[in-house]
C-alpha cells in the first residue's frame, strides 16, 4: 500500500512544477488527506484481523441461517405491528360507523314519530272540521226554518191588515205553533 502512495508522491513533484502556488497548496492538502485515509484504513484492517473469528463452514452456515431467520423475524414483527395498527384503525372506523348508524336510525325513528303525530293531528283536525260543518248545516237549517216562519208571519200580518176593514188587528191575538198561525180567542 505504501508503494502506491510513494508513486503518487513522485508524480506530485512533477505536477507541482507546472502549477501555480494556489493549485500546489490544494494538491498538497489532497495528498495529505489521502495519506491520513491510508493510515486509517491500515488501522481498521489491523483491528479487523485482531477481532476476526474464524469458524468452520458448518458453523458459518448455521450462523448465516440464524442471521437470515433473525432478519425474517424482525421483518415479520414489523409486519405484525403494521397489521395491528391497521386492525386498530379498522376497529375505530367500524365503531364510528356503528355510532353514525345508530344516530341515523334514531333520527329516522324520530322523523317517523313526528310523521305519525302530524297524521294524527290532521285526522283530529278533519274530525273537528266535520263537526263544525255539521253544526253549520244545522244552524243553516234553523236559520232557513226561522226565515220561512218570518215570511209566513209577514204574509199573515199583511193578510190580516188588508182583510179586516171593521175589526182591528190588535184585538185578535195569534201565535205560531210549528209553522202554523193559530188564533187566540
Amino acid at each position: 500500500m505504501e508503494e502506491i502512495w510513494q508513486g503518487k508522491k513522485e508524480n506530485q513533484h512533477t505536477a507541482e512544477v507546472g502549477m501555480g502556488n494556489g493549485a500546489s497548496e490544494r494538491w498538497n492538502a489532497a495528498i495529505s488527506n489521502l495519506s491520513e485515509m491510508g493510515s486509517t484504513l491500515d488501522s481498521l484492517q489491523k483491528l479487523l484481523l485482531q477481532k476476526a473469528v474464524y469458524v468452520d463452514e458448518e458453523a458459518f452456515a448455521q450462523a448465516s441461517t440464524n442471521s437470515v431467520q433473525a432478519r425474517n423475524a424482525v421483518a415479520l414483527e414489523r409486519r405484525v405491528k403494521t397489521l395491528e395498527r391497521e386492525l386498530d384503525a379498522a376497529i375505530t372506523a367500524s365503531a364510528c360507523a356503528r355510532t353514525e348508524k345508530r344516530q341515523a336510525e334514531a333520527g329516522q325513528r324520530a322523523a317517523e314519530a313526528r310523521t305519525q303525530e302530524v297524521l294524527k293531528e290532521l285526522e283530529n283536525t278533519t274530525k273537528i272540521f266535520e263537526l263544525h260543518m255539521e253544526e253549520l248545516r244545522t244552524k243553516h237549517e234553523e236559520i232557513t226554518k226561522k226565515d220561512g216562519e218570518i215570511k209566513v208571519l209577514q204574509a199573515i200580518i199583511q193578510t190580516l191588515s188588508k182583510g179586516t176593514t171593521g175589526n182591528s188587528a190588535e184585538n185578535n191575538l195569534y201565535y205560531l205553533e210549528e209553522g202554523c198561525l193559530i188564533k187566540l180567542q
